[in-house]
């Protein structure tokens, strides 16, 4: 089979004939009909997330926003069939930990990322093949394709859950920092809500888009203040503000963007400049009663609630699909996400 290969951080992907995988009693082979090209692939392609331990050894097959079709099972593997159309979450979880047992996966104790480590190889291939199936396996509804679900696969989980982790509520102000991938999901998901969504960038082309999204106002952090701006277009400040970058700048504009009794929710992880360190105003956050929260993926159960949303035509993440691309299109892709330069998702279709 087929699969992209990340050989040299910062140097263009190779494509590779590699064998197909052979699932094991308690796996799957999964063909792939959709993968998304995922901003956490581009940081694993500059060697990022050695902080968290997440540095595998090259060479290594990225990927972890997927749709297809079960080719094989395992004898174990009992809730699915051949030719069942399904994803997986993008964090593999254990299922016995304490953690999956209490329906968070997300937080597993074993947690690994497709593509991201050794031994668990990524989607941009033609096959992917998914252990511990019988857990780590999503039954899509019949009318999401696997195009919607490579979309929803990781940007668009991400950003329904850290909405959720924000306990936005009809009517809240949101402010959301960065209307890349994540950060139109989360429009989008707190806008079907009912909240009031600000969308915050420094690309007026983006923030168009998160005005067709749902966003009642935008704010271009490179022409004005944004937190002055939110608490002006709010009068005095966002209930909830949401992170999607991860860059030192927008995750203190977002704590300094909220009102007493707001929440942050940090949802970008850092880059190579931050390293997972960043400083806050830590007074502000006392005197006002600021909530930091984290939100990692969505987990296992919670998938079913957003497949549902996406099913009835309430959520749409396919309609963030900026483009469909072949394998050999993934090192431009990488390169244009250097200068910031998508908008929305671009998945990978056709797999030569």
């Amino acid at each position: 089979m087929k699969a992209v290969k990340i050989t040299k951080y910062r140097e263009p992907v190779v494509i590779r004939d590699v064998p197909k995988p052979e699932p094991g009693p308690n796996d799957a082979l999964v063909k792939v009909e959709a993968c998304g090209i995922c901003r956490s692939d581009w940081h694993s392609w500059h060697g990022d997330f050695s902080w968290i331990g997440l540095s595998p050894e090259l060479p290594i097959t990225p990927g972890h926003e997927f749709g297809g079709v079960i080719e094989k099972l395992g004898a174990n593997v009992q809730s699915f069939k051949v030719g069942d159309r399904v994803t997986a979450p993008f964090h593999w979880a254990c299922g016995h930990c304490e953690y999956c047992k209490k329906g968070n996966s997300n937080l597993c104790v074993n947690i690994r990322v497709y593509g991201m480590v050794n031994g668990l190889e990524g989607a941009y291939a033609e096959y992917i093949l998914i252990p511990n199936a019988e857990f780590n396996l999503i039954q899509l509804p019949e009318n999401v394709d696997s195009v919607t679900a490579a979309a929803a696969g990781c940007r668009y989980m991400t950003g329904y859950h850290g909405v959720l982790r924000g306990n936005v509520q009809p009517g809240d102000w949101v402010a959301v920092y960065g209307a890349g991938g994540v950060g139109l999901s989360a429009i989008q998901v707190a806008n079907a809500i009912g909240a009031q969504v600000i969308a915050v960038d420094i690309d007026d082309g983006k923030l168009e888009l998160a005005e067709r999204e749902g966003a009642v106002a935008t704010v271009n952090a490179k022409k004005v203040d944004a937190p002055s701006a939110i608490r002006e277009i709010t009068k005095g400040g966002a209930h909830v503000s949401l992170d999607a970058l991860g860059i030192k700048e927008t995750i203190q504009n977002s704590v300094f963007s909220l009102r007493k009794g707001g929440r942050h929710v940090q949802i970008g992880l850092t880059t190579s400049d931050e390293q997972g360190m960043v400083d806050l105003p830590v007074d502000f956050i006392t005197s006002s009663e600021i909530e930091f929260v984290g939100s990692l993926g969505n987990p296992h159960p919670d998938y079913r609630g957003l497949l549902d949303l996406i099913a009835s035509g309430r959520l749409n993440p396919s309609r963030l699909v900026e483009r469909k691309v072949s394998l050999s299109n993934v090192s431009e892709v990488f390169e244009s996400m250097n200068q910031y330069k998508t908008k929305g998702f671009n998945v990978i279709t056709k797999f030569e």
